[in-house]
């Protein structure tokens, strides 16, 4: 039985292992699906009493935050063009995107790349990559690794407590719950990014007309009366 099969697994202190194990790997695997784990494990938690939802998170946030910081020393070692996936359209969009962020300072990067699988890769190879801080990298990878473990706990108790009777059922909420979030968020940043860089090309083309006195187009124009 599948139920069964889960209920052993929450009660196993391995779970914490795997845990540990799968969330690390995430940092660097995108694929790897540490947060449907967690939550499923926490809905599980909620309606059983199995496994332990405080350290579930421990083992959550532990791994994460390792998984981050080795992805960062990755990024000191090879840069952000060694592997494949780097130089396609989208691996290079993500690694200019976080470069654009981190040298905004990078707190608001790093936390909400953790709750983006393939932005998360881009934004600590890149912090790496580019030497950015190594301890307040550590700092602010330690917060986000904290935050969306209690979030992905969060999200797996609340699905599990409305179906306590269910353990399956509430499994499958968590994670369905877990998936729209993620996805809502995903779409929200999009359109935030796109936002920002309307503004900052009006902000450009500004720039340009108040430094001159006068439209780009007629400066091009005077320019070349001046060159014949």
């Amino acid at each position: 039985m599948l139920l069964d099969s889960l209920l052993a697994l929450a009660a196993s202190p391995w779970l914490f292992a795997i845990v540990f194990a799968l969330a690390a790997l995430d940092g660097l695997l995108p694929p790897v699906p540490s947060e449907t784990v967690v939550v499923g494990a926490a809905a599980l938690s909620a309606s059983t009493g199995s496994p332990d939802w405080a350290l579930l998170g421990i083992a959550a946030a532990a791994g994460a935050f390792t998984g981050d910081n080795l992805t960062y020393a990755l990024g000191r070692a090879i840069g952000t063009t060694r592997f494949r996936w780097m130089r396609t359209a989208r691996g290079r969009a993500a690694i200019a995107v976080a470069q654009r962020g981190l040298a905004r300072g990078g707190a608001s990067s790093i936390f909400i790349a953790r709750y983006i699988p393939v932005g998360r890769v881009a934004v600590n190879l890149t912090a790496g990559a580019t030497r950015y801080s190594r301890s307040r990298f550590l700092l602010l990878s330690l917060g986000a690794a904290v935050t969306w473990a209690a979030y992905s706990v969060a999200v797996g108790w609340f699905a599990g407590s409305l179906v306590e009777e269910h353990p399956l059922l509430g499994v499958a909420i968590g994670v369905a719950l877990a998936i729209i979030i993620g996805v809502v968020v995903d779409r929200s940043i999009a359109v935030a990014r796109r936002r920002r860089e309307r503004r900052d090309q009006v902000a450009s083309s500004s720039a340009v007309r108040n430094s001159t006195g006068m439209q780009p187009s007629v400066v091009m124009n005077t320019v070349s009366r001046e060159r014949t």
